[in-house]
């Protein structure tokens, strides 16, 4: 890998911390009602695994693909599903599970998505926000943590399907 590694921004303990204070505050907020979580592939697999742990709430999973990136580092704005769900989510609570908002066109695109699928409530929980990269306005109800503006990798995160494996947080330096 030619790419330059930066110095770890969160641990993996941090993150499993986090984890835990987010599954008992999606507990909390549903009232223990039952919760749809959906992934989107591939970057939130990890982080959804964390979140799944830490809410004990009876739950159903299922993923979704989307893209943006392609094998860039800056979004090209359109939405794109590969993979749509295999669940109906009619009347259902749905967390959609993402690894990192940056633009926010993918999870706007989403919510709208799902809503339009009369889910019964939508909400976002995402590893890592980057708030300086929004382009569109999106309400994220669980952040783990934010971040620079920064190419982020590890924990799922990739640049060009590399640095999914590292089990902490890290960025691509220029």
């Amino acid at each position: 890998m030619s790419d330059t590694i930066g110095t770890v921004m969160i641990t993996q303990q941090q993150i499993n911390e986090r984890a835990a204070e987010i599954g008992k505050q999606i507990k909390e907020d549903l009232n223990g009602e039952p919760v749809v979580l959906v992934g989107i592939l591939r970057g939130a697999v990890l982080w959804m695994a964390d979140i799944m742990k830490n809410t004990d709430l009876e739950m159903t999973i299922d993923f979704m693909a989307v893209s943006s990136y392609g094998s860039a580092k800056k979004t090209s704005g359109v939405v794109k599903i590969n993979k749509d769900l295999d669940t109906d989510i009619e009347g259902k609570n749905v967390i959609i599970v993402e690894d990192i908002v940056d633009s926010g066109y993918t999870l706007n695109y989403l919510k709208g998505y799902f809503e339009s699928r009369a889910a019964k409530t939508v909400k976002i929980c995402t590893l890592l926000d980057k708030p300086e990269g929004r382009k569109v306005d999106i309400d994220v109800d669980y952040i783990g943590f934010t971040v620079d503006d920064r190419f982020i990798i590890g924990y799922g995160l990739d640049y060009d399907q590399k640095y999914r494996n590292l089990p902490y947080i890290s960025f691509l330096e220029d």
